[in-house]
């Protein structure tokens, strides 16, 4: 199909909005239940070590910093994006649901296994994110359609988010935690990704496609151009850190549930009002974005999550009713961040198609994918590192251990002011950003 010129588009069926949407049931919990999870199962269950387990935790998205390029290119040369949200979106829910089998038990052998099934999940996540990321600068060519289409997305994502992020920790509780809990977690969280996957698939497979018809000849030629497109590298760098301040707050929830406000079932209730929140508010975050450019958007809604975060800092002090409700206050912030970057995404993808004449989402939605990848994963390592600079005590019961002041205040440092700092300050990169 001929390229044109940014226009309001044709409006997206229901089908291919629904479809695409539901894609987010993959993305979303993948995206969030290991940050969740994973580093208080390695710590809490099968008892690494704190510092050990944050580079655990780091290894397998490290490696798909490499892969994300690749898987990138690979669909910007086949052109066919739908195939690989069947096919890997499958994989991946086999894989996730194998990290947390627990084969060898607890200790150097467990932790190993966690490792290689975590690397095998991530590569298969990253042949799924990538061509889906690809995707909506190629379904439509309309400023104002791509942001709806991120705006049911970033809905479904929320729902993803609280169904998976909310109800894990649950099921690991009933099903009588440790290591028997996480196998029941890790069984759920692999179907609601394979329901996804098939969603996306069906509501995609037939849709009219925007794409330039050939690609850039080589990998190396779509990295140079990517890379010199100084917007891009602004919102990356921006969405890089912002993701890493994210994955820190992800990373202390259950720590912060357990050891600052001490709530039963606290993790489950803290992303309820993490998440819940963000569905009400899409439709104003739609508003802001009309009146105001989504630049504006990103930069207003990145300040509430990073204010709410700070507010995070009298939460000792707090009933744990208030604390909830910052918590409220910062999901919403987090609603428009993702709204508004991954909606100015598709926007520099078309504009950059439309300057060259060539068919690269791929690679572009790789680089993007492969720095989110990153801030994903320096999240929980950075939270590991601050509690084992904290002196974080470790177990291989299931249960948290009790830990001293010092590092309690290790876990209230690291769930309010570490993503503050990031979400707060990465706003500055925006300032090369050109709408």
């Amino acid at each position: 199909m001929t390229v044109t010129g940014p226009s309001h588009g044709v409006r997206l069926p229901r089908r291919v909005v629904t479809g695409y949407s539901l894609g987010s049931l993959v993305t979303g919990p993948f995206g969030t239940v290991p940050g969740l999870l994973l580093l208080p199962y390695l710590t809490d269950t099968l008892g690494v070590a704190a510092g050990v387990a944050g580079l655990f935790v780091l290894l397998p998205k490290a490696w798909d910093v490499l892969v994300n390029p690749i898987a990138g290119r690979i669909s910007d040369r086949t052109g066919a994006r739908s195939a690989f949200l069947l096919g890997a979106g499958l994989a991946l829910a086999v894989l996730f649901a194998a990290m947390f089998a627990g084969p060898f038990g607890t200790g150097g052998a467990a932790g190993a296994y966690v490792v290689a099934a975590f690397l095998a999940a991530a590569t298969a996540f990253a042949f799924f994110q990538v061509p889906y990321v690809a995707m909506p600068a190629e379904l439509t060519d309309g400023y104002a359609e791509r942001t709806r289409l991120m705006t049911w997305r970033v809905a479904v994502l929320a729902c993803g988010i609280l169904i998976s992020g909310a109800l894990a920790p649950l099921i690991v509780d009933l099903g009588g935690g440790g290591l028997a809990g996480h196998r029941w977690a890790g069984a759920f969280v692999g179907a609601l990704i394979v329901g996804g996957a098939l969603s996306a698939y069906f509501g995609t497979r037939t849709a009219e496609s925007h794409s330039a018809p050939e690609p850039e000849p080589s990998l190396r030629a779509q990295l140079r151009v990517a890379s010199g497109n100084a917007s891009f590298r602004a919102l990356l760098l921006c969405y890089l850190v912002q993701a890493a301040g994210i994955a820190t707050m992800l990373a202390g929830v259950q720590y912060f549930a357990d050891h600052v406000i001490r709530q039963d079932s606290g993790a489950t209730f803290l992303f309820a009002a993490f998440v819940g929140p963000a569905l009400l508010v899409m439709p104003l975050w739609t508003r802001v974005g009309a009146r105001h450019g989504k630049r504006r958007g990103l930069i207003s809604a990145s300040l509430l999550f990073a204010g709410g975060a700070l507010s995070l800092l009298l939460s000792p002090a707090l009933p744990a009713p208030a604390v909830y409700g910052i918590v409220a206050l910062i999901g919403c912030g987090y609603a428009g961040q993702q709204v508004f970057a991954l909606a100015m995404l598709p926007d520099l993808i078309e504009r950059d198609t439309v300057r060259t004449g060539r068919r690269q989402a791929g690679v572009f939605t790789g680089l993007w994918t492969a720095g989110e990848t990153l801030g994903l994963a320096l999240g929980p390592g950075v939270y590991a590192l601050i509690l084992q600079s904290f002196g974080y005590v470790s177990s291989s019961t299931g249960e948290a251990a009790a830990q001293d002041s010092t590092a309690r205040l290790g876990v209230l440092i690291g769930f309010t002011v570490v993503p503050a700092l990031f979400v707060g300050g990465a706003i500055a990169l925006l300032r090369r950003y050109e709408d």
